[in-house]
């Protein structure tokens, strides 16, 4: 028995977009513990520079840490994507970052001309751009769009059906104009509206969200060094913000995964 196989598995976002991740892994592996941070004291992180991103993450990371995470789960594109090489050099253990689900997306395509749907920090970063190179050869054609607002469209109690189609119609259009079949969301939080977004296509366009890819990976990693949990009982949950969001962290955090607990503040620095 590896003495940190009980331990929990860190789990955090700039807010509650990662709860679709954490949902995905407590399908996956129910008897794992988890601790989940939403930094919403930092939200959002796409309008920050690359230093003060990666920054954030290292001090999210090490808080995680400390309290005894035996793995991390940076369910955050743009996190993942400012910072997740460098705590992987930092840290040793497992750290496991989300990207948009682009490859999944050129491989099932059967127009190869397929859409990402992400912030704007995702869509503009070294890393995806990098990612679009790589499979360009496999494709027709990638339309990438960064959406600013969604995210806190999406994190918003008063949001309306007709805000969200507002705000998303622009973008419906050009992925039309451009003929795709198929549509990756490049972002943890865009997973909430997937039926919304679907909606508004005229014709079937298939939706890529990768939360239980990544599930999956959290798995395999956890497996490759002995970490998996040997209990057959379930697992605990503890809901962590950085922000003043518990209201609505606790009801979404009720709603995806059924969690009946509260949600604790906390202050994360050096």
């Amino acid at each position: 028995m590896n003495p940190y196989e009980n331990a929990p598995i860190g789990v955090f976002d700039s807010g509650v977009g990662g709860l679709s991740i954490l949902s995905a892994c407590l399908n996956n592996l129910p008897s794992e513990s988890y601790l989940y941070i939403a930094d919403s004291a930092y939200a959002p992180y796409g309008d920050k520079t690359d230093s003060v991103i990666r920054d954030r993450v290292i001090q999210v990371v090490s808080y995680l840490i400390e309290r005894g995470a035996k793995a991390i789960v940076i369910a955050c594109n743009t996190a993942t994507a400012a910072a997740v090489h460098e705590c992987r050099e930092l840290f040793a253990l497992p750290i496991i970052g989300v990207e948009p689900g682009l490859k999944p997306a050129v491989k099932i395509s059967q127009s190869k001309r397929v859409g990402v749907l992400a912030t704007q920090y995702t869509v503009e970063s070294q890393k995806f751009q990098s990612l679009v190179m790589q499979l360009d050869q496999q494709s027709d054609s990638i339309t990438a769009l960064g959406c600013p607002g969604l995210v806190e469209l999406i994190e918003s109690q008063h949001t309306t059906s007709q805000e969200l189609e507002a705000l998303l119609t622009p973008y419906i259009e050009q992925f039309e104009r451009a003929g795709i079949d198929t549509l990756a969301l490049g972002c943890t939080h865009y997973g909430f509206v997937e039926k919304e977004i679907s909606a508004l296509f005229r014709d079937p366009v298939k939706v890529i969200d990768t939360s239980t890819s990544i599930a999956l990976e959290v798995e395999r990693r956890l497996k490759a060094m002995n970490l998996l949990s040997s209990t057959r009982a379930n697992g605990s949950v503890e809901l962590l913000t950085t922000g003043k969001d518990r209201e609505v962290l606790c009801a979404l955090a009720n709603r995806l995964v059924h969690f009946e607990g509260d949600v604790t503040p906390i202050e994360v620095s050096k």
